[in-house]
């Protein structure tokens, strides 16, 4: 077997979204994750994934089941100017606006934008506000 490598998160292992077109949403992810600099996991006839989040048909092994409705995604971004540019990249490739940038009474400094992918999952990029991290994220070898 060749070594593996997977980068994780601290929270999440991952998510899976079922989606009804997916030409569509490759271009809606390929365009928030370039400006977010998350890069390309991996592509299969009827799915691609970035880090934790799978994207599948409804028709792949891997979706048991059917589309079950609207789902909320959160992803981390470095700065303000990379939440404005994720809302921008969105709602020029098949997103919908559901929130533009600004600050949220969530906690002092939360920054966020929010924008619907092309089945209705509520998307958004998040700036927390100045800090520091141990590392960029963790390495996982087998």
């Amino acid at each position: 077997m060749e070594t593996q490598e997977l980068h994780r998160g601290r929270l999440i292992d991952h998510l899976q979204l079922v989606v009804r077109d997916l030409p569509a949403s490759r271009r809606f992810y390929d365009a928030v994750f370039e400006v977010l600099g998350i890069p390309l996991g991996g592509t299969m006839d009827d799915a691609f994934w970035y880090d934790e989040l799978f994207v599948s048909t409804a028709q792949s092994e891997a979706a048991l089941g059917e589309l079950t409705g609207r789902h909320h995604l959160a992803f981390q971004a470095k700065d303000r100017a990379t939440v404005d540019a994720f809302h921008k990249a969105a709602l020029a490739n098949c997103g919908r606006d559901n929130g533009a940038p600004g600050l949220r009474d969530y906690h002092p400094g939360y920054y966020a934008a929010f924008a619907l992918d092309p089945d209705g999952n509520n998307i958004e990029a998040v700036y927390h506000g100045e800090h520091e991290r141990s590392a960029p994220s963790v390495k996982v070898t087998f």
